[in-house]
């Protein structure tokens, strides 16, 4: 060794030849590992992606289904008909009859096109008045999520149930 290699505590070339498992070059062998690095979390955040966007599909979906059921219960409740007065000093009542309800809320559907908006819209058998005061409508549709719609090939089935009530006032 040469003083000037002794002096900043270089080995030699004939060192680091024999023991060349210690004298390796920075970085050696780890040649292209950011790049797996970096697809492997390219990868993780489009599968983040997807999800969110699916799963946000299927909960926008499901308001706007919320939202034509209220209306539909709405619309129900006030197909009423007027019950029996009792007395000279009662107030006539209104009353709600299932078939009633469940005709009102299919027509209301129809008119508004809420069938061809939902893939798979149906009203459940629940829909009527079970208290002759109430009109209960429960809808049911399918959601297909984008990007993931290969997943769930039938959809993700989504259900939404409203109560309205009609009171006479004066």
């Amino acid at each position: 060794m040469t003083r000037a290699q002794v002096a900043r505590n270089i080995p030699s070339r004939a060192f680091c030849q024999a023991h060349p498992h210690q004298f390796r070059p920075h970085g050696h062998g780890e040649e292209g590992q950011i790049m797996v690095m970096v697809l492997g979390y390219l990868l993780l955040g489009l599968l983040l992606a997807t999800v969110v966007i699916a799963v946000s599909a299927v909960y926008i979906e499901h308001k706007k289904l919320l939202s034509a059921a209220d209306s539909a219960a709405v619309a129900a409740a006030d197909s009423y008909t007027l019950g029996q007065v009792t007395g000279a000093g009662g107030a006539p009542a209104a009353v709600l009859s299932s078939d009633r309800v469940r005709g009102s809320t299919y027509a209301f559907l129809e008119r508004t096109g809420a069938f061809q908006e939902f893939d798979g819209l149906a009203v459940a058998p629940e829909t009527g008045s079970s208290d002759s005061a109430s009109a209960e409508v429960v809808l049911t549709a399918v959601v297909r999520p984008p990007i993931v719609n290969f997943l769930v090939p039938e959809g993700v089935p989504i259900e939404a149930a409203s109560t309205a009530r009609s009171r006479l006032t004066r």
